[in-house]
C-alpha cells in the first residue's frame, strides 16, 4: 500500500497579508523616492537613526514623544524594499543589511526601554524587556536556522510587525510595562511554536 504524503502549505501570516494589500502603493511611492535618487541603503539608515533617536527620548521618560517616533519609523521598513524594487536594485546583500538592521532597530528600542525601567528602579520592568527581548531575537533566530537547514518557518503569533505594533502604542499611552510583557510572553510562545513546526517539517 502506497502512502501519500500531503504537504500542507504554511498559513498565511498578518505580516504577508499587509505586504499583499499595499503592495501597489508602495510600489508607487518606491518609483517616486527612486526617481528622486534616494537609494535603498539610505531609507534603511534612516529608520535606524530614527529608531535610535525615538528610543533615547524613551530612556528618557518621554515615552509618549519616543513612542510616536519609534512608530513613525514602522513604514520605513517596508519602503527601503519597495524602492529597491522600484530601482531593480534587490541584491542577497541589500536584504541581508535590512534583517540585520530591524535586528538593531528591535534591540536599540528595548534597549531604551530597559534604561527607562532602570532609572525607575523596576525590577519586573527589566526582567520583563529582558524576556521582550530574547523571544524577539529567538522568534527571528529559528527562522534563520531554519532556512540555512533548508526549511521555512513563519508561523507565530506575534512577528516583527506585531511586536511594534504592541510596543509602539503602549508607549505611547505610557504603559511600557503591560507592551513588554505581552512581547516577553507572546514572543516566546512564537518562538516554541516555529520550534515545533520545524521539527514537525523534520519529521
Amino acid at each position: 500500500m502506497v502512502e501519500h504524503h500531503i504537504e500542507k502549505k504554511a498559513p498565511i501570516t498578518f505580516t504577508e497579508r499587509l505586504r499583499t494589500l499595499f503592495k501597489l502603493p508602495l510600489l508607487k511611492i518606491g518609483l517616486f523616492f527612486h526617481s528622486l535618487g534616494i537609494k535603498p541603503n539610505w531609507i534603511t539608515l534612516f529608520g535606524l537613526l530614527g529608531t535610535v533617536i525615538g528610543s533615547y527620548f524613551v530612556s528618557q521618560g518621554k515615552l509618549v514623544l519616543g513612542g510616536a517616533i519609534i512608530l513613525a519609523m514602522g513604514p520605513i521598513d517596508a519602503l527601503d524594499g519597495a524602492v529597491a524594487r522600484a530601482g531593480e536594485e534587490v541584491t542577497k546583500f541589500g536584504a541581508f543589511i535590512d534583517s540585520v538592521s530591524d535586528r538593531y532597530i528591535e534591540i536599540i528600542i528595548y534597549v531604551g526601554i530597559l534604561w527607562f525601567f532602570i532609572t525607575q528602579n523596576n525590577i519586573l520592568g527589566i526582567v520583563l524587556t529582558f524576556l521582550a527581548s530574547s523571544g524577539s531575537v529567538l522568534v527571528s533566530y529559528t527562522r534563520a536556522r531554519a532556512q540555512s537547514l533548508g526549511m521555512e518557518t513563519k508561523v507565530g503569533i506575534l512577528t516583527r510587525f506585531e511586536r511594534m505594533i504592541v510596543i509602539g502604542p503602549s508607549l505611547i499611552i505610557s504603559q511600557p510595562l503591560i507592551g513588554v510583557a505581552l512581547v516577553a510572553f507572546l514572543a516566546n510562545l512564537t518562538a516554541f511554536q516555529r520550534i515545533s513546526d520545524v521539527k514537525r517539517q523534520s519529521e
